[in-house]
């Protein structure tokens, strides 16, 4: 079947529609010989015959309408393609899809797209989100076009590029002893109930490296629960949980109001990167390099686009 060509569906449908070789073959500015021949050689590809003649005209034979219909379906979505292409030209229209994890996508995303918006109302989105892993998956697999993740990226077919500044806090409850302290020492985070992101997250993967440098892990902490959101993770803490490291950026809200409260880490300040991914083979168009000028000047905080 892949080797029917586009001019011998074309051939199909301008036949079944005027149930006449004659009109279709003007139709198609083609001779009725070489209209004739592209329904026979599609009839060899497919195996079966595909019109028949009767009295009232040609018309298609049961296998015939299953190919009618595919084809119709082929050249509509090959004129939608065409119009989607045609604005991109016009007015700036397009769309893009992108994939983020939930940092990015829950707190830095909303006010990136909104700035560009403002000034390019004519391009849509599309925001898919899941951990880090799941993220670079959607890449990789052609899920999503552009991609945004919380840790840096070393694969050959993909281009990463370091984008926004993060930094991840120990967060406790308003009501917590450590409210107002000046900072916790490690050994008193690992024993208090600790809630934790999910396996995949670059939150975890971060705070996992700092604790090799320090030659601490995972083990010796009283892990309460292990969730897979930063949303998640805030209600937890809020709820009397456990405590947790998490990004400023998801708590900065909660923190503002006097929900929760922040408390540096006496050892050392837990610092990363948002990173921009896409495919290395990837073809920018237009309104893409539009929204990669926007997100490379957006600056995290200062909520602008």
């Amino acid at each position: 079947m892949r080797n029917i060509t586009l001019q011998q569906l074309r051939a199909l449908m301008v036949v079944a529609e005027e149930r006449s070789f004659s009109r279709a073959a003007d139709i198609m500015h083609l001779t009725q010989p070489s209209l004739t021949k592209h329904i026979q050689n599609l009839e060899v590809v497919v195996g079966i015959p595909l019109l028949e003649r009767k009295t009232r005209g040609i018309t298609l034979t049961s296998g015939g309408r299953v190919l009618y219909e595919s084809a119709r379906r082929i050249f509509r979505m090959i004129d939608d393609a065409g119009e989607k292409i045609q604005r991109l030209h016009e007015d700036g229209g397009g769309a893009i899809v992108v994939a983020a994890s939930s940092i990015p996508a829950t707190y830095i995303l909303p006010h990136v797209i909104r700035g560009f918006a403002s000034h390019h109302p004519r391009i849509g989105f599309m925001v898919r989100t899941g951990d880090s892993d799941e993220t670079i998956d959607m890449i990789l697999n052609d899920e999503a076009e552009i991609g945004f993740v919380g840790r840096p990226i070393t694969h050959r077919k993909l281009h990463a590029e370091r984008l926004w500044k993060d930094r991840l806090s120990v967060v406790v409850p308003a009501s917590h002893r450590w409210k107002g302290k000046p900072h916790v020492t490690l050994g008193e985070l690992s024993a208090e109930p600790f809630v934790l992101r999910e396996r995949g997250s670059a939150t975890r993967a971060t705070f996992e490296s700092y604790l090799v440098r320090k030659k601490k892990n995972l083990a010796e902490f009283h892990i309460a629960c292990e969730l897979g959101s930063s949303e998640a993770v805030k209600e937890a803490v809020i709820a009397g949980l456990g405590v947790s490291v998490i990004s400023h950026h998801a708590v900065a809200r909660e923190v503002e109001d006097g929900v929760l409260a922040l408390v540096s880490l006496k050892e050392f300040t837990m610092e990363r990167h948002i990173f921009l991914i896409y495919r290395t083979q990837f073809n920018l168009l237009p309104h893409h390099q539009l929204f990669l000028e926007c997100a490379r000047k957006f600056t995290p905080g200062g909520r602008h686009g």
